[in-house]
């Protein structure tokens, strides 16, 4: 089996591919599901980014401290997956567009907004939104989509796009240990917009993510290479 193929642990607990780092003297585990579904966990607490059930079963997963939701379409905001992870002392942060449909309880993100769900979690919202002339109406700016900046103990910034393209917003983020920057074509980036805003934004370790699960997929060895000298790309079976 596969490194990164899905493997099973003790009675029916699923075990999904994991990155232990340290980072500044901080100490967190990332988890990897699909598409743009992952994990953070610090402290003891788990940060769960856009559950989406098809991508992990997260019935069989700890439940939630944090979850994040970047916009309200299928493949990031799914009801199901945050109810199965939700308990009652669970921080629920959405967009604009996913809060109107949203029944429960939870924070509406605005672009530019801030909150701090625990004392060493701070979260800012950070606009995302499409450019290019021909793919305006994937992500309009004008619905508030977001991408996220978690902030762990003062001292680890990990940057999530959520769909976007390469803005003035995301190009003005500073201190960025770890960037997840999406790369799918014809919805978000294409590798050298990928590139672009990684040179912009200089983290540490790069992610691609959200790539794959389309017509047009992403090679994303091509990438890495493009990126050689300019910080560390960690792939991670995301597609």
């Amino acid at each position: 089996m596969s490194l990164f193929n899905r493997i099973f642990g003790g009675g029916d607990a699923p075990v999904y591919p994991t990155d232990e780092l340290n980072i500044n003297g901080k100490s967190l585990k990332l988890s990897f599901y699909a598409h743009a579904s992952i994990a953070i966990e610090y402290e003891g607490r788990r940060i769960y980014v856009d559950p989406v059930m098809g991508n992990a079963e997260y019935d069989k997963l700890p439940k939630a401290d944090v979850i994040l939701v970047t916009h309200s379409h299928y493949d990031h905001f799914d009801m199901a997956a945050i109810e199965h992870l939700q308990q009652p002392e669970t921080h629920i942060l959405l967009d604009k567009s996913s809060a109107e449909g949203f029944a429960g309880d939870c924070y509406t993100m605005l672009p530019g907004a801030v909150a701090e769900p625990y004392a060493d979690i701070r979260v800012e919202a950070v606009a995302a939104y499409n450019t290019s002339e021909h793919q305006l109406q994937f992500h309009p700016k004008e619905r508030e989509d977001c991408g996220y900046v978690v902030t762990l103990g003062d001292a680890v910034r990990i940057y999530i796009s959520g769909d976007t393209e390469p803005t003035t917003e995301q190009a003005a983020l500073k201190d960025i240990d770890i960037a997840f920057v999406c790369v799918n074509q014809p919805y978000t980036m294409t590798p050298e917009q990928a590139v672009a805003a990684v040179k912009a934004l200089q983290p540490k370790i790069y992610y691609p993510y959200h790539y794959g699960q389309v017509d047009e997929p992403t090679d994303v060895e091509a990438l890495a290479k493009m990126l050689e000298g300019v910080t560390e790309v960690r792939i991670r079976p995301l597609a």
